[in-house]
């Protein structure tokens, strides 16, 4: 009996190492239709052309908060190269909740949100695994998901640092050099 609890348990361990990976990078990023307070609904595609810093949010979440701060400093300081951040709730009632995020964090961006299964669908995690927010996605002009947040998090991922890195060498990349420059992103993710 011991050695099948520890069989089940082993096994359930690998079950949750499997449900935990990151999507495999690069990839096309999916349509993501998503509603902004006030007008409506939008689509990501229309962000095609630009970088898109995708930030998949909880309005509650003190880390978010930050996080949002954190991207419209970026957002005022690339968003002329061809820079779009994007942030898109995904907590319950979220729908009640981010326009007034907007509002008290000041964004310099869009806000708005999904739910949280359409969220888990974009970013290619299950829907029993577990994930931490904010995750951030960044995403080519041709609109090839180039980096992802692991589901677990990864605060080098999210340091201002690593992040600028990341956004100058997306907005400075031809698409001669897309697959060099996904091959590195993914070897730094996956070093990290």
């Amino acid at each position: 009996m011991k050695n099948l609890i520890v069989a089940l348990v082993g096994v359930a361990f690998a079950a949750t190492s499997l449900f935990a990976a990151t999507p495999a990078l690069p990839r096309k990023a999916p349509e993501l239709a998503f509603n902004m307070p006030g007008q409506g609904q939008k689509l990501l595609s229309q962000y095609r052309g630009k970088v898109v810093a995708l930030e998949f949010i909880y309005t509650t979440c003190p880390h978010c908060q930050a996080a949002s701060k954190l991207m419209s400093k970026i957002q005022n300081e690339y968003g002329s190269r061809g820079l779009q951040v994007l942030d898109v709730a995904i907590n319950p009632n979220a729908d009640l909740a981010v326009a007034d995020f907007a509002k008290e964090f000041q964004t310099t961006f869009p806000v708005g949100w999904v739910t949280q299964d359409q969220g888990l669908a974009f970013m290619g995690f299950n829907m029993a695994e577990r994930f931490v927010v904010p995750q951030l996605i960044l995403i080519d002009r041709q609109g090839i998901i180039r980096y992802q947040t692991p589901p677990l998090g990864d605060e080098k991922s999210m340091e201002e640092s690593t992040i600028e890195q990341r956004v100058q060498e997306l907005l400075s990349d031809s698409g001669a050099r897309h697959s060099a420059s996904s091959s590195r992103m993914t070897k730094a993710h996956h070093a990290s």
